[in-house]
C-alpha cells in the first residue's frame, strides 16, 4: 500500500503511524497501484487526477470517496476508458461500523464493484445502488452521523437541564442510543412499532412526543435532509 499526501512531514507521519510506504509523487503511486482510492475534497480532486491522467491505465480500479463529484467527471478527467467506482460512506468508518454505498461509472464492471465491496466490508456494511441515488444517500447516512451527534448533543444538554451531571447524562444518553440502534437492528420492527412500546397511555413519553410534534421536529428533519441532498447536487454542479 502506497499514500500520497502534500508535505513529506505528512508522509513520515502516515508511514510511522500505519507502516505503510507514503510519497508527495501521485504519479509514481498511481503508476504502481492495481487500485486507485481517490480521497480528496471534491473541490480539488479534479485537478489532481487530471495533473497525472496519464499515469492511468487499462485494468485498474479507480475509487472515489468525494462527495458530489460524479463519476462521469473523473473519467473524463483521465485518458482511455479506465473503471471508476464511486463510494459514499460515513465517519463510523473510524470505527468499522461504517454504511458505504458503491456505484459504477459506465466504464466499471462487476469485478470492479467487488474490488471496492471487499475493501469497504472490513470497516462496515456496503450495498450497491445506480449512481442517480448517490445525493440522498450522502443527505441521509453520508451526514446522517453529525445529526445523531446533534441529537445526542441536545439530550446531554436536557439532563444537565435536569440536574443530572454531565458525565451521567452523557452515559444515559449513549448507551439508550446504542440499545436502540440495536432494537432497530435486530428486532426486525419498524421504528413506530419499537416506539409505540414505549409509549403507555397518558404517560411521560407521550406528553415529550406532543412537544416533538408541536415543534415540528419529524417536518425539521425531513426539510434538513432535503437540503442536504440539494447541496450534493450544487456540489455535483460545480458551485
Amino acid at each position: 500500500m502506497v499514500c500520497t499526501a502534500r508535505r513529506e512531514e505528512r508522509c513520515a507521519e502516515l508511514e510511522r503511524d500505519h507502516g505503510v510506504k507514503a510519497t508527495t509523487d501521485n504519479r509514481a503511486a498511481v503508476e504502481a497501484a492495481d487500485v486507485v482510492l481517490v480521497a480528496l475534497k471534491p473541490q480539488v480532486l479534479l485537478d489532481a487526477v487530471s495533473a497525472v491522467g496519464d499515469a492511468f491505465r487499462p485494468g485498474q480500479t479507480v475509487i472515489s470517496v468525494a462527495a458530489g463529484t460524479t463519476t462521469a467527471a473523473i473519467q473524463a478527467a483521465i485518458p482511455g476508458e479506465i473503471p471508476v467506482v464511486r463510494v459514499m460512506t460515513n465517519t463510523p468508518v473510524q470505527v468499522d461500523a461504517a454504511m458505504s454505498v458503491v456505484a459504477a461509472g459506465t466504464h466499471a464492471g462487476e469485478r470492479d464493484l467487488a474490488v471496492a465491496e471487499a475493501i469497504l466490508s472490513h470497516v462496515g456494511s456496503v450495498i450497491r445502488m445506480g449512481e442517480e441515488h448517490l445525493n440522498a444517500v450522502t443527505a441521509l447516512s453520508g451526514s446522517g452521523p453529525a445529526y445523531f451527534f446533534l441529537l445526542a448533543e441536545a439530550m446531554i444538554d436536557a439532563g444537565i437541564l435536569l440536574g443530572l451531571p454531565r458525565d451521567v447524562s452523557t452515559e444515559l444518553i449513549v448507551q439508550t442510543m446504542v440499545g436502540s440502534a440495536k432494537m432497530l437492528r435486530e428486532s426486525g420492527l419498524h421504528p413506530v412499532e419499537l416506539r409505540e412500546m414505549v409509549t403507555s397511555p397518558g404517560g411521560t413519553t407521550i406528553s415529550a412526543i406532543r412537544e416533538l410534534e408541536r415543534s415540528r421536529v419529524r417536518a425539521a428533519f425531513l426539510d434538513a435532509i432535503e437540503a442536504a441532498q440539494l447541496r450534493g447536487e450544487e456540489l455535483a454542479r460545480g458551485r
